[in-house]
């Protein structure tokens, strides 16, 4: 019988090898730590970090991952505290020029926008709760050597070395993976010309739960509710700005839409360059590739962290049945092609996004503005678009 995953063995000093070490305390990672924990695996989660990020970062949980999150327990409290998105609005130089409901999906109608510092604070506990010695902060991964039945994994923190064996690794250490180019030296990119600067602000603009785009001559922004009062703004810019302050940040918004920020309460702030690439295969021999490790895709439309943990869910059952005996090499390639598939359609609904927010000339822009408008009014078309928003 054959098994991409042996099944775990006591190790010479006796006791039991970690079925599995994670590479990676993301959101991905720790998904994927509860999963298996929950399966009764022995899950060590090696984090780079020594504590979990304080910024916003990745707000957006759609239908499909909170499905996921919900059949294993984590959805009521994110459900709880964060903004349910029901619709999405457009506007252009003032004027409205559309909007789409989220309510395709009967038991989630809406996406959920709460800050990724409380997802990860929600994801670690559901992991300590099962295991409080699973995570191992301030470990860099360097090496994972292949020998026997076990993979041999070393890391360096500040006291010193740290070496673990185990059945399985999964690296789920992000875009900035330093696992993959061990396993895809040469994997390619490709870059955009889009460049974007984003902050919280307090949401002063009476557009409450919805989701607002403004489709300028300029270049898009866009604008997402967060819990306690706070607004995303995402500006996209023609070059890279390296030096972004808030006040630069809310000149652009009021310069392309009007909407006066509160710079006094801004409360995160970033720029981003993008690009994406795509693994041809996620799994190699005993080391899977997860999340953004495998699939790094733009930002734009929130889809990467949901791609993620869609994998995990996809991967957690054939690493089950396999520790338990099956022979699962068909299962493994199935979920390869799966998910790069549902890659492939996420990289390109973020490319349509992107380029739905690149400049053109009022004119193009008028042109564009009332083809999108009616298209959206034919309901076929309406469902397309929502299903494609919203990762179903």
């Amino acid at each position: 019988m054959s098994m991409l995953f042996p099944r775990p063995l006591p190790n010479t000093a006796g006791r039991t090898v970690p079925d599995v070490v994670i590479v990676g305390a993301g959101p991905v990672g720790l998904f994927m730590g509860v999963l298996l924990l929950q399966r009764g695996y022995q899950v060590r989660i090696l984090e780079r970090r020594r504590g979990r990020s304080n910024r916003s970062r990745a707000i957006g949980i759609h239908p499909p991952a909170l499905a996921e999150l919900a059949r294993a327990g984590v959805a009521e409290e994110l459900m709880a505290a964060g903004v349910h998105i029901q619709r999405g609005v457009a506007y252009s130089r003032r004027q409205r020029v559309a909007e789409l409901a989220f309510d395709g999906d009967a038991a989630f109608p809406f996406i959920l926008a709460v800050p990724q510092t409380f997802t990860e604070e929600v994801l670690e506990l559901a992991v300590r709760d099962l295991d409080a010695g699973a995570i191992v902060r301030g470990v860099d991964v360097q090496e994972i050597n292949h020998g026997g039945e076990t993979l041999h994994v070393r890391g360096v923190s500040p006291s010193g070395s740290l070496e673990a064996d185990a059945r399985l690794v999964i690296a789920a250490d992000g875009a900035h993976s330093t696992i993959r180019p061990h396993y895809l030296p040469a994997l390619p990119f490709r870059s955009y010309p889009d460049c974007y600067i984003m902050g919280d602000f307090p949401d002063d603009t009476g557009h409450g739960a919805d989701a607002v785009l403004y489709l300028e001559p300029e270049g898009i922004v866009e604008s997402f509710p967060l819990p306690g009062g706070i607004r995303r703004w995402v500006v996209r810019l023609g070059a890279p700005h390296k030096n972004p302050t808030a006040a630069g940040l809310a000149h652009l918004v009021t310069a392309r839409t009007g909407e006066v920020l509160d710079t006094a309460g801004n409360s995160m702030l970033s720029a981003f360059e993008v690009r994406s690439r795509l693994a041809q295969r996620m799994v190699h021999g005993r080391v899977v590739l997860l999340g953004d490790a495998a699939h790094e895709i733009s930002p734009i439309g929130g889809q990467g962290m949901n791609l993620g943990w869609l994998d995990a869910a996809a991967l957690a059952p054939i690493i089950d049945a396999s520790f338990r005996g099956a022979d699962v090499g068909r299962d493994v390639a199935n979920f390869e092609k799966s998910r790069r598939k549902a890659a492939l359609r996420a990289s390109r609904q973020a490319g349509l996004n992107m380029a739905l927010g690149r400049p053109l000339p009022p004119p193009a822009m008028s042109a564009r503005n009332t083809l999108f408008a009616s298209a959206l009014a034919i309901p076929a078309i309406s469902e397309l678009v929502e299903r494609r928003f919203t990762m179903r």
